[in-house]
């Protein structure tokens, strides 16, 4: 097996990393209850009062039935609620309660720590760097 970064493809490093990152976040996220999928919902509801599931689904690249499920389970847990959009009556909105939001703002402290866990390794530099490298492979690219 390989021991430097050079014996192996920067997409086996990509996948290592992406893979050790998310473990130890949501090794993190699960002591406050939450999954890495619930959290990426929760924050993008903070940002706007109420998100349709097509814009949380793209916006997440979570697939809509996988998605309907984890909201099942917010709206169970009493984090989320649906409501039917005012100008659209087609659609439901997803908004966070006050209990959600509760939430989003813990799960925010351990994100948080994950973000500079990754600054202490690379510095603001290197984030950035890393950043633009990820975005300009990320799949809205192609």
């Amino acid at each position: 097996m390989p021991d430097t970064a050079t014996d192996r493809s920067a997409l086996t490093l990509v996948s290592d990393a992406a893979r050790q990152w998310n473990a130890a976040l949501a090794a993190d996220l699960q002591q406050e209850g939450a999954t890495p999928d619930q959290w990426r919902v929760l924050e993008g509801l903070d940002t706007r009062d109420g998100r349709a599931m097509n814009e949380i689904s793209s916006e997440t690249l979570i697939p809509a039935p996988t998605l309907t499920k984890i909201v099942d389970r917010l709206v169970d847990a009493n984090l989320v609620h649906r409501r039917n959009d005012p100008y659209d009556r087609r659609r439901v909105l997803i908004l966070l309660t006050p209990r959600g939001r509760a939430l989003r703002q813990r799960l925010d402290h351990v994100v948080q720590r994950h973000h500079r866990r990754l600054d202490d390794r690379l510095g603001a530099d290197g984030v950035a760097q890393l950043a633009d490298l990820l975005d300009r492979l990320g799949v809205h690219s192609d």
